[in-house]
This record gives structure tokens, sequence and C-alpha cells, in this order.
């Protein structure tokens, strides 16, 4: 079993808000492994950060990724720090994996007051988001099979490119391409 669709990004990209659109689209559910971490653990992100530090919640996250690509059939939403994990790309691997990019001036206007995420709590948040994107950008970039632009975009634009940048990769997934479909038509 594999998901239909993995969505990662940085903080800001929308993927919780377009994975639940995504999902319901399809009509699948969205398992969002930030809402999953939470769940597991009866605690928050930032009480995770806080009472345990960043290895323990990555150690955390990796294993409840790990689980999520295993068993759900729908839409999986990732954190935006859990393509850190070697093993997570690994697995991520013939997944379909949506990259919502973005810049990081939008990532900033998206995230600049918001205090829930730890690692851009503190000292000078911009500049810890241009840190954050120029370590993960490549990461995103080499684990996905679809990109999607997110700047400027509402939430129902970027689902509808999603979906159609989804289709045809849902048809090649089953070993039909659209070509295919064509060259066997009358």
């Amino acid at each position: 079993m594999a998901p239909r669709a993995v969505l990662i990004g940085p903080p800001g990209a929308g993927k919780s808000t377009i994975g639940r659109r995504v999902a319901q689209a399809l009509e699948v559910p969205l398992l969002d492994t930030d809402v999953e971490i939470e769940r597991v653990t009866g605690r928050t992100i930032p009480e995770i950060f806080t009472e345990d530090g960043e290895p323990e919640f990555r150690r955390i996250e990796e294993q409840v990724v790990a689980d999520a690509l295993a068993s759900h059939d729908g839409v999986v939403s990732l954190g935006g720090g859990a393509i850190l994990s070697e093993r997570t790309r690994e697995r991520l691997v013939g997944c379909t994996v949506i990259y919502l990019e973005l810049s990081v001036a939008e990532g900033l206007r998206r995230t600049g007051s918001n205090t829930t995420r730890p690692l851009l709590n503190g000292g000078d948040p911009a500049q810890k988001y241009r840190d954050l994107m120029r370590r993960r950008r490549p990461l995103y970039r080499k684990s996905a099979t679809i990109r999607v632009r997110t700047d400027g975009r509402s939430p129902g634009r970027v689902v509808q490119q999603v979906l159609a940048k989804l289709d045809p990769a849902q048809k090649d997934s089953n070993n039909t391409t659209s070509e295919e479909n064509r060259s066997s038509t009358p």
C-alpha cells in the first residue's frame, strides 16, 4: 500500500490546507504527520521541542512518517523538516511526492507572526527561515516527483494545479499513460 500523494514543503507552503483539499477532491483520507505526532505523543510539537529537544522530535517524526507511508493509502502531508531524514527520503522513493514551492519572501509573510513554529521562534525569524530554506530546498527538489508553485495563488488554484499534475502521475503509476491511451484508440 502506498499513499496516493505525499506533500512536502517548507513552513507556510500550505501542506495542511492543500492536503485537506486534495484528499477531499480525491475522496481519500488525509494523514497530516504533524497532527499524528501530537495524537501519538499526547503533546504539542512546541512542547516536544521544549521538553525533549529537536533530535527527539525528529526521531518521533521519522517513525510517524514511516508508519504513514507504509499504511496510509490517501494523501500524506509531511512536516516541513521531515525531509531532513535520509531514511524518510529513501522511503519516499517510488511515491508521488508533491513539493509545494514558495519563495523565502512569501514564506516569511505567511509565517511571520506565527509563534507555534519552534524553529522560527526567538532571535531573527527571517534569518532562521532563510537558513532553513537554504538547507532544505535541495532536499525538497530532489525528493519531489511533482512541483507546484504556491506564491500568490489561492489554495483553490494550487489544488487545481496539484490535481492536474497528479492525474497524469496516477495514470503513469498504473502503467497507462495518456499517450498509450491515445495510440490505442482507433
